[in-house]
């Protein structure tokens, strides 16, 4: 098994299974994340050929641009999700990463994993917390596999659950219980995206309001929105030195804690100084 890699996860986007052409522009959008469509965006006469398609993107070795690439299949409740799954089994070239939607237990995780590792395979997992039951078993799903390396928090689908309106006072509950599983599996958090293109004063508001609670990153619907983004997302200098300081300081110890400027800081805070490097490494490249 891989271990997790620590990597920016400031934005993402999703691009369709179904129209490979715009793959190489949803990759050269800036985003950290470019996600292949095969679920909510692909109408169901057309799951079969996105997946082909999509699958097909694989066959040939990836650039290593800093961009991580996953594809998000359909449920595993679902007739497509159990045939997406089958098909990236038989394939010797899988996608790097799977992102699974309204997972409800840690069952749906656990067998996706087994299956994945019995092929050899090495392909990592994102999970979208998006139901009522994920979100209630939201700490078991982070903790029952180590593929997963990243949680999504899908607003849309929770709010519609939850009978709320799908605006940020509403689902702050929900979006903390998922920064809190996540947190305490030590993987990344990313928030769902801004649904309105004309709005990104009040998409970098809700933003900041998502770095402020603990998310690594958001969702866009369109690239003009993943500037500002990676923007807010992205730490200062001053930041940056620090997390270069505490690295080197705990390397150079090697113990679980350390005394910096007169404060004690011990061996958790080194993920996200670890994260904070890496955010400053795909900036300079």
């Amino acid at each position: 098994m891989t271990e997790r890699t620590v990597r920016p996860r400031r934005s993402f986007i999703f691009t369709p299974g179904l129209n490979p052409a715009m793959y190489p522009k949803a990759l050269e959008s800036g985003a950290d994340i470019v996600c292949v469509e095969l679920e909510d965006g692909i109408a169901p006469k057309d799951k079969a050929e996105a997946r082909r398609r999509a699958l097909a993107l694989f066959e040939q070795p990836q650039t290593d641009d800093g961009v991580e690439r996953i594809v998000r299949i359909n449920s595993l409740r679902e007739q497509f999700g159990i045939e997406d799954v089958q098909a990236v089994l038989a394939t010797n070239t899988p996608p790097p990463a799977l992102m699974m939607p309204k997972i409800r237990t840690p069952d749906e995780v656990v067998i996706l994993d087994t299956l994945l590792k019995e092929r050899d395979h090495d392909t990592r997992l994102h999970v979208i917390i998006e139901t009522n039951a994920g979100l209630e078993a939201a700490y078991e799903i982070a903790h029952c596999s180590d593929r997963i390396d990243a949680m999504f928090f899908g607003g849309v689908d929770m709010a519609a659950e939850l009978r709320c309106e799908n605006a940020w006072e509403p689902l702050l509950y929900a979006r903390s219980r998922v920064v809190h599983a996540a947190a305490s599996a030590g993987l990344d958090v990313v928030d769902v995206p801004f649904l309105d293109l004309e709005d990104i004063d009040g998409m970098i508001v809700t933003a900041r309001q998502a770095k402020d609670l603990g998310f690594s990153g958001k969702g866009s619907i369109h690239p003009k929105q993943i500037a500002a983004l990676n923007d807010v997302f992205t730490p200062s200098e001053d930041e940056i030195e620090r997390a270069r300081r505490v690295t080197r300081t705990f390397e150079d110890a090697n113990t679980g804690l350390v005394v910096i400027d007169g404060k004690l800081i011990e061996k958790p805070v080194l993920r996200e100084m670890y994260r904070i490097l890496a955010i400053a490494d795909r900036i300079s490249s």
